[in-house]
């Protein structure tokens, strides 16, 4: 099993930029595909980018591409989301998730998951 803590959420102004991270730990975190998600206010959760387990492939939401970064530091276990040009949209929870196998955007398919950290901005 593998433990996922996600940290660096908070509040920022639409236009801004936040890095998220998520540590790993209990297991071999450079096995698993990684992924972030994010539920808004009355919606569902929504995938937002998936990273292989070597960090060679990636997979982004429409939503995502051209504004967010997802990569890892296997060294480190760690898998960040580097968020830019943020807009009030994209204020939500964002979860970290692990699976193995092949990279996806399905969450019913990720095994692990985080607690959560609330990324707000502000318009």
């Amino acid at each position: 099993q593998v433990q996922l803590v996600e940290s660096g959420g908070g509040l920022v102004q639409a236009g801004g930029s936040l890095r998220l991270s998520c540590a790993a730990s209990g297991s071999t975190f450079s096995s698993y595909v990684m992924g972030w998600f994010r539920q808004g206010p009355g919606k569902e959760r929504e995938f937002v980018a998936a990273i292989s387990w070597n960090g060679g492939s990636t997979y982004y939401a429409d939503s995502a591409k051209g504004r967010f970064t997802i990569s890892r530091d296997n060294a480190k276990n760690t898998v960040y989301l580097q968020m830019n040009s943020l807009k009030p949209g994209d204020t939500a929870v964002y979860y970290c998730a692990a699976k193995n196998r092949l990279i996806g955007s399905s969450a019913s398919l990720y095994d692990y998951w985080g607690q959560g950290t609330q990324v707000t901005v502000s318009s």
